[in-house]
């Protein structure tokens, strides 16, 4: 039986781009996370 490799090679060949990654989750992140927190702030005084 043939054993593969666990990686691929054009994975081990591409530079870690973990700043990068982090930074655009940040950029997308922010405010989504502000513009859901305001979406249920105004929800809750629909209920009150």
């Amino acid at each position: 039986m043939d054993s593969k490799p666990t990686s691929s090679p054009a994975a081990a060949e591409q530079p870690a781009l973990g700043g990068s990654v982090v930074l655009a989750w940040l950029y997308v992140g922010i405010p989504l996370a502000w513009g859901v927190s305001q979406t249920f702030i105004k929800a809750l005084a629909l209920f009150k």
